[in-house]
């Protein structure tokens, strides 16, 4: 498995609900690299519902702010979240393969809409 990046302080954007979410969604990626399958289930439910919810949040903002990017971001969420959900069959039947492969790319996904979408945002 791919390391997870660590929090830099170039990742801050300067708006606290933005980077707190942020910087806790990296710490939790790199929780779960380390995550026993036993403990996995549970730990990547707790991050997917993290993610539902500071989307919503971002979301309400953009909305709130008129954000002209709204649509194309709010579909980015909606995508990575379809694919986080599609592999928790697999967690619930035991088998931890599909959704560790999942957070595996999530680094890259979060480091791209990071500096594209959110920096947009910001």
């Amino acid at each position: 498995m791919k390391k997870a990046p660590a929090w830099l302080p170039q990742m801050s954007y300067g708006i606290p609900a933005m980077d707190d979410a942020h910087k806790a969604f990296v710490e939790e990626l790199a929780r779960l690299e380390t995550t026993p399958d036993h403990e996995f289930g549970t730990a990547l439910f707790a991050l997917i519902a993290g993610m539902e919810r500071d989307f919503r949040a971002e979301e309400a903002l953009m909305e709130e702010i008129d954000f002209n990017g709204l649509q194309s971001h709010r579909g980015q969420h909606a995508r990575v979240l379809r694919k986080l959900h599609e592999v928790v069959p697999d967690v619930m039947r035991g088998d931890c393969a599909p959704a560790r492969k999942a957070i595996e790319l999530l680094p890259h996904w979060f480091l791209l809409h990071l500096s594209t979408m959110d920096a947009a945002l910001a």
